[in-house]
């Protein structure tokens, strides 16, 4: 009897194809749209994780001031020392690197170019608590780190910019009245999840910075990278202990710095982008009803049109759940055909916009399964209550229909 209402089905379907056709059209577009929603917004937000990761493995940042949670950053609160990441590559347990930075925008000229970049003051630490490995050349020396020499390290942006195919190993460049030696070139980390260039930065020694270009010892924020296997929200409390002495505050008195755990950024907008995704799914998945309600009115026209079919079925012994399981299967294939062909539209498009966007392609099974499912459902909701309107005629009167 199923096999009979497949065959019945599938005829009515290609004899009416292109009717058949622009009825699954909403579910076509339904399910495309859930999957390519779904798919994007995963890519997203594996895109997210992985620069917050690029930023450093089990990262902590130190700033001066409050965090944005209390009210902002005070303008009054101090800066820290140079001594006050010694203190916690020291007195820390747990700590694998520190790495204090001090930052200012400058400009940067190579002969006849010259490219507006930022100065990072900083030490071999940074490289270290940002995971940010060397491309070519080599780290500070610990004679030029001590000395306060007049070498640097360019951002990959940079040394595109300034030495175009050229090496840049070697060379001088000046950045503001200094002239400068470069000694290696960073790998490409690019973009940020904000957009900004994160390889548009030149990294010289934290001493060359504070006594040839700042004139002072202040450091701006503080790195800390923790060993694997030590628990950050402990190292995290042991820093705030330490710079509270340091900075003498007393009992009851609000912190004036705040430490940051990356984990937190990755959680805030991991979940961010996660809600936006089901937003969207939800919004697709709106379409989806569209196409059942599509369904179900070709169904009650196709019903009306073959009343003289059903009512003579119906008199040759044809049984009523027969003709319901005929009009329902019918519905069933509809809906299940267009979802089908939607979710290789939603593959296709979702692997060329994954290209454009430049997100990763993060397929997910269970939502493939589930709009199939859903879509499937649609047909047997919608297609119900024209089936039953089939069943329920009397033949008499469906022969006598016209």
């Amino acid at each position: 009897m199923l096999w009979n209402a497949l065959v019945l089905a599938l005829r009515e379907i290609r004899r009416n194809l292109m009717r058949s056709f622009l009825t699954s059209l909403g579910i076509i577009i339904g399910v495309a749209a859930v999957i390519t929603m779904v798919t994007l917004g995963n890519g997203a937000t594996a895109k997210v994780k992985a620069q917050i990761a690029s930023l450093g493995t089990n990262l902590l940042q130190l700033r001066a001031g409050q965090d944005y949670g209390h009210g902002g950053i005070r303008e009054s609160a101090k800066l820290f020392k140079l001594a006050d990441a010694e203190a916690i590559t020291r007195e820390i347990s747990g700590v694998e690197a520190v790495a204090p930075i001090v930052m200012i925008p400058t400009q940067a000229i190579y002969g006849n170019r010259n490219w507006s970049s930022t100065i990072t003051g900083s030490t071999n630490g940074f490289i270290a608590t940002r995971d940010w490995p060397v491309n070519r050349g080599r780290l500070f020396s610990p004679g030029e780190t001590r000395a306060g020499e007049a070498v640097c390290l360019l951002g990959s942006t940079v040394a595109r910019e300034l030495f175009g195919a050229e090496n840049p190993l070697g060379s001088t460049i000046r950045l503001k009245k200094l002239v400068f030696k470069v000694i290696g070139v960073l790998a490409s980390k690019g973009e940020s999840s904000f957009g900004t260039d994160r390889d548009d930065f030149i990294l010289i020694p934290i001493r060359t910075f504070q006594r040839r270009i700042a004139g002072n010892t202040d450091v701006t924020r503080v790195y800390i990278s923790v060993l694997d296997g030590f628990s950050i929200d402990r190292t995290k409390n042991d820093i705030a202990r330490l710079m509270r002495e340091r900075r003498h505050l007393r009992e009851g008195e609000d912190d004036d710095f705040y430490i940051r755990d990356m984990r937190e950024i990755s959680q805030v907008l991991s979940g961010t982008t996660s809600v936006l995704t089901s937003l969207l799914g939800a919004i697709a998945a709106v379409s989806l009803l569209v196409g059942g309600i599509g369904i179900m009115n070709i169904m009650l026209v196709s019903v009306t049109e073959r009343t003289r079919e059903i009512g003579t079925r119906l008199a040759i012994g044809a049984l009523a759940r027969e003709v319901l399981l005929q009009f329902l299967v019918e519905a069933v294939m509809l809906s299940s055909l267009g979802g089908i062909t939607g979710i290789l539209l939603a593959l296709a498009a979702s692997a060329i916009l994954a290209k454009i966007l430049l997100v990763p392609l993060v397929i997910n099974p269970g939502i493939i399964i589930l709009s199939f499912g859903f879509s499937a459902a649609i047909g047997v909701f919608f297609g119900f209550f024209p089936a039953r309107n089939a069943a329920r005629l009397d033949p008499i009167e469906a022969l006598r229909h016209e």
